[in-house]
């Protein structure tokens, strides 16, 4: 199999062995990127010498029998907005160029701690909202590949890298990862370190990876899913071997429950075809079911929590330098700061009551299947496309992951997205590589 399509636990295991070396993985890859970045545009840093000295320091570490981590030697792109200390970090806006963090992120040297080589940070929207980047789909380059983590997701896709890293607020994992036809798997909501990350919303934001297969998610979660008392949504928690739950094989077949959640309608004719095909192939284990009418309410109430919080967070790129904001950020800011205490208040305060309700529903199932998108990614540049059907989730804080199991009449990738527990992080893994595999689209990579 050429190197570019093995997954990153197989390029691990073969470094860890002696077959392969980081420096070979890196070349590879950087090979790849050479020529195919004009097209796709995923990186806004890339400096190839420097990832070359990283893979050979690893490889010296390695033929000194150093103790190895989990990812040693393995290349991770990094979405700009975490912040490197010896690369730039600039969060998408030209108002942040030339900026240059003093430390790392508790992400990034978690992964340093682990082995990996920090290739390069890829491509954000601007302050990881909805202006695009310059990345273009892999599949069509006149398709958006969405957003906010654009680069990282289109990078997997086009084969630049084994992994890389992402953030969502509202659908800035799960959309990019459908319209690109990678796997897009968000951790609950506290349990990957933000702290060094650029802040929209502590309610909000969370961390999440790009991956080719169900056990690289698990592995590379697990190796950034640790404690980190610098993030205050953070709590210490016992650390669980999230690999070798997403492989295990389930004892009994799982419980899915099919929700086509209050925005249906949003969905194009195309998508709600294929799910309705979808259904039949998993009639034995999915039923569908309807939420509550108390979320009727809750894409209101993400965008009263998200734009109020957004306008705090970027209150100072707003006041000296909004004539370079975008108008759709600037608008968001402008609402945000029109938003009420008591509108606030009253939004934050209704979210554990949508939690307690889908702890009934999970009480009776093991995952909730529904659209990662509205539709495959739309044509033009100028969108990063709906982030709506991944709005309750990520208000609620629930782990979700985009399978790349569906394609639309132009050829694109169309995810299928599970939903599950909070903190049953491993349940939702391991339930996606059951449905990959029940659907023979789990390969040997």
């Amino acid at each position: 199999m050429e190197l570019i399509q093995m997954s990153a636990a197989r390029i691990a295991k073969e470094i860890r062995s002696g077959i392969i070396t980081s420096e070979q993985v890196v070349k590879t890859f950087l090979d790849r990127i050479a020529a195919l970045e004009k097209t796709v545009q995923a990186w806004t840093f890339l400096d190839p010498d420097f990832a070359l000295y990283q893979a050979r320091t690893a490889d010296r570490a390695r033929e000194e029998r150093v103790p190895l981590g989990l990812l040693h030697g393995v290349p991770v792109g990094i979405k700009d907005i975490f912040d490197t200390a010896d690369m730039p970090t600039e969060n998408g806006t030209v108002l942040h160029v030339g900026r240059q963090p003093t430390e790392d992120a508790t992400v990034v040297s978690l992964l340093r701690s682990a082995g990996a080589i920090i290739l390069g940070k890829t491509v954000t929207t601007e302050l990881a909202v909805y202006a695009p980047g310059k990345t273009r789909n892999p599949h069509h380059q006149e398709h958006t590949p969405g957003g906010s983590s654009s680069g990282s997701a289109a990078a997997v896709a086009a084969h630049m890298v084994p992994l890389a890293i992402g953030t969502q607020t509202n659908g800035s994992i799960v959309r990019p990862a459908s319209y690109c036809g990678v796997i897009g798997f968000k951790a609950s909501h506290g349990s990957i370190s933000r702290y060094g990350v650029l802040h929209q919303s502590w309610h909000l934001d969370q961390v999440g990876v790009f991956t080719k297969t169900i056990e690289d998610a698990a592995l590379l979660s697990e190796v950034i899913m640790i404690f980190d008392s610098r993030d205050p949504n953070m709590k210490p928690r016992a650390r669980l071997s999230l690999r070798e739950l997403a492989l295990q094989i389930p004892s009994t077949p799982p419980r899915i429950a099919f929700v086509k959640s209050p925005v249906w309608h949003h969905a194009d004719k195309e998508t709600q075809t294929a799910f309705a095909d979808l259904m039949p192939l998993l009639s034995d284990n999915v039923e569908e079911i309807e939420l509550p009418a108390i979320f009727d309410e809750a894409i209101e109430l993400h965008r009263i929590i998200m734009e109020a919080d957004l306008a705090i967070s970027f209150a100072k790129e707003y006041e000296h330098g909004r004539t370079q904001l975008s108008t759709t950020l600037r608008g968001m800011i402008e609402r945000g700061q029109k938003v009420l205490a008591i509108e606030y208040n009253d939004a934050v305060g209704k979210v554990p009551l949508l939690s307690a309700a889908l702890e009934k529903i999970f009480k009776c199932y093991d995952a909730i299947l529904t659209p990662a998108t509205t539709g495959q990614a739309p044509h033009g540049l100028e969108s990063t496309g709906s982030p709506i059907f991944c709005t309750i989730w990520t208000l609620c804080g629930l782990p979700a992951i985009s399978l790349p199991l569906l394609k639309g009449s132009a050829g694109l990738p169309l995810g299928v997205q599970l939903v599950g527990r909070k903190w049953n992080d491993g349940l939702l893994l391991k339930t996606g590589n059951w449905l990959m595999k029940r659907l023979g689209k789990e390969k040997e990579l």
